[in-house]
């Protein structure tokens, strides 16, 4: 299992392929070779390089993309259910696994 960190100041880094609870390798600007992923990541979908609390900013690209709404441990899954855009606030009207939105009623 894969995931790649895109710059060395990230505290994300993305899957290349689903991943599965276990030792997933770290490519890219890496500061480690390895991260224990906690749970099941999508493919594409992000985790967690360190202990990131809530409040905390998260950083991909060597820049800030959003904050923790919630304490995120070094491993987990970081989506739309644990944290929140700050370039766009519907972002946190959005299902976590579909990306469909919840606060539109489709007929």
């Amino acid at each position: 299992m894969t995931a790649f960190q895109i710059d060395f100041s990230d505290n994300v880094a993305t899957a290349l392929e689903e991943l599965a609870p276990g030792m997933v390798t770290l490519r890219g600007d890496a500061g480690e070779a390895e991260v224990k992923a906690l749970e099941k990541i999508p493919e594409g979908h992000k985790i967690s390089l360190k202990d990131i609390a809530m409040g905390e900013d998260i950083i991909k690209y060597g820049v800030r993309i959003g904050r923790a709404v919630k304490p995120i441990p070094k491993g987990s899954w970081v989506h739309l259910h644990n944290i929140r855009s700050v370039y766009d606030e519907r972002s946190s009207h959005l299902d976590a696994v579909t990306g469909a939105p919840k606060d539109t009623k489709y007929e």
